[in-house]
């Protein structure tokens, strides 16, 4: 376990205390690194920018032990009507499953929610927050960096992660490029007090006279977008063009609780490398991507949770610094996808030709039932899958006793999260009952018969652990059997279940990552063997 820092050395040092390096200071301070947290302006931001958090963040935030702080900011399960100038229904975002544990869609009040991780960040005595803190340059040495402030003071420590923004200054810096586009128009964004509307989903206004959205927040706020035409720039600033804008919207906008309005650009681009040496990028410093998806703020957090553990292993001497290559590995091409969705969505919601708008209406108009409903689970959003990084790929079994069926190989995406309970039969989120950190977890099977006592005392040494699945119904016997040292989870059965999980599959262990995401996947007798590979990989040490 690393020293408690001082405030001019660390072994992590931060720069940006958004959602970003909020969460990445959390997840850290966990594991007992010594984290020291910059932030160039004097307080957290106060006004909205995101306002959809998705499962797979509210999962991180499970992870971080702070989503009960987090859920009363948030609105869950949030439907989403894509509509046209006429405010006919084009298509419906609504998934309601929960692979994950959590509601797929949620509104969310970011302000609040960066508070929670801020104040959570008081429970680990290795992280150090300074406001009012600017890095001005970054020297790289042979075994950390330096970092120098604007008053002159000089910070050391062994690995930077920059998570400043979208105009990062150590992305310039390092001349990493940032490529993409930039759309031509800008947009308004007015949020409101004591919601004038009251309904709780969000709209999406494909209008070709003009572009808009309007979200319904927690604690009665209300958040409108509109597409601002050249020239309109200049009327922002005047409170009756403001409520011009919002006319068409509500009975009577004199009467409307203006909290404030910005003007923001919509920005789609990655930076060409997420790491050079020991400085690493993550959130909007590595990549920005248009509002209408929702995904700007999740996708930081994905880096996060990705960066958090890997961080952590080689901080505590558990991993080789090689492990931190494989962040950009796992993380670029996904992001990259993400950006890609949502500024198609961007173009086809905001596209102010009108025979471009009735072409699209056209075509929402004939989709067939399965297109509908494909939309309204939100099929379009890709699941991040990695084919490289810390992730072994097994060939499918051929046994007799399996029958042959086609289904995807799970190495690399993201195990579920079903309701299951702990040994003694309380009912809870499976990450609850199985406990955070890698897991070996094995259905029906006793994990310890299996895996060697050398490769189980460097699973404990690196904080994982032994999970035995089995149906509920069993759990009065195994505690009675159980290993020493092995978890024991209770299996609820159902269509939901691990049991319908592992039905569907040939296949029996698992080796689950910190983040969640599968690293192999094999049959009991393979185990220990598959163990090591995945040791190899995330080169545990």
């Amino acid at each position: 376990m690393t020293q408690i820092l001082t405030a001019q050395t660390a072994d992590v040092l931060i720069i940006g205390a958004g959602p970003v390096g909020l969460t990445l200071a959390n997840l850290l301070g966990q594991q007992g690194v010594g984290v020291l947290l910059v932030e160039k302006g004097d307080e957290l931001i106060d006004y909205p920018r995101a306002v959809g958090i998705d499962d797979e963040a509210l999962r991180a935030m499970q992870t971080a032990d702070i989503v009960d702080d987090v859920l009363p900011h948030t609105i869950p399960d949030q439907k989403i009507y894509m509509v046209n100038g006429d405010r006919l229904i084009l298509s419906e975002v609504n998934p309601t499953t929960r692979e994950f544990g959590w509601p797929r869609r949620n509104g969310f009040v970011q302000p609040l929610v960066d508070r929670v991780l801020l104040e959570g960040l008081e429970r680990f005595p290795s992280v150090t927050v300074r406001f009012g803190t600017e890095v001005t340059d970054l020297v790289e040495e042979a075994d950390g960096v330096v970092a120098t402030l604007a008053d002159g003071e000089a910070l050391r420590a062994r690995w930077v992660v920059a998570a400043e923004g979208g105009a990062s200054a150590t992305r310039k810096r390092l001349g990493i490029s940032f490529e993409g586009e930039t759309r031509p128009t800008d947009g308004l964004v007015i949020d409101v007090a004591n919601d004038p509307v009251g309904t709780p989903h969000a709209v999406f206004g494909g209008d070709p006279t003009r572009s808009y959205a309007s979200i319904a927040l927690p604690h009665g706020i209300r958040r409108w977008e509109f597409t601002l035409f050249e020239g309109e720039e200049a009327n922002v600033e005047d409170e009756e063009y403001v409520r011009s804008l919002l006319a068409p919207h509500v009975p009577d906008p004199s009467k409307v609780d203006i909290i404030r309005s910005r003007v923001y650009r919509h920005h789609a681009r990655v930076a060409g490398t997420f790491k050079v040496g020991r400085i690493i990028l993550a959130g909007d410093a590595a990549h920005v991507m248009p509002v209408v998806g929702g995904q700007g703020w999740n996708s930081g957090i994905r880096d996060a949770f990705n960066l958090g553990w890997k961080l952590a292993a080689v901080v505590n001497g558990h991993a080789g610094e090689a492990l931190l290559d494989t962040y950009e590995q796992e993380r670029l091409g996904h992001v990259a996808q993400m950006v890609s969705v949502s500024l198609g969505m961007a173009k086809e919601m905001t596209d102010h030709d009108p025979a471009a708008a009735a072409e699209r209406d056209r075509i929402a108009a004939n989709r067939t039932p399965e297109e509908r409903e494909a939309q309204k689970r939100q099929a379009f959003k890709p699941q991040p899958k990695f084919d490289r990084g810390v992730v072994v790929h097994t060939p499918p079994p051929t046994f007799k006793s399996l029958p042959a069926r086609d289904v995807p190989r799970m190495a690399g995406s993201i195990f579920p999260q079903p309701q299951a309970t702990d040994v003694a039969g309380v009912e809870m989120r499976l990450d609850d009952a199985t406990g955070q950190g890698w897991r070996v977890m094995m259905w029906n099977n006793d994990p310890a018969q299996f895996v060697s006592p050398e490769k189980a005392e460097t699973l404990a040494r690196i904080g994982g652990r032994l999970v035995q699945v089995v149906p509920k119904a069993q759990l009065p016997w195994v505690r009675e059997q159980v290993s020493e040292g092995v978890t024991v989870v209770g299996d609820l059965g159902g269509e939901a279940s691990l049991q319908a999980w592992f039905d569907a599959r040939p296949t029996s262990a698992l080796i689950v990552r910190p983040d969640h995401v599968v690293a192999a996947e094999c049959l009991a007798q393979e185990i220990d063997e598959v163990l090591g590979l995945v040791y190899e990989a995330a080169s545990i040490l």
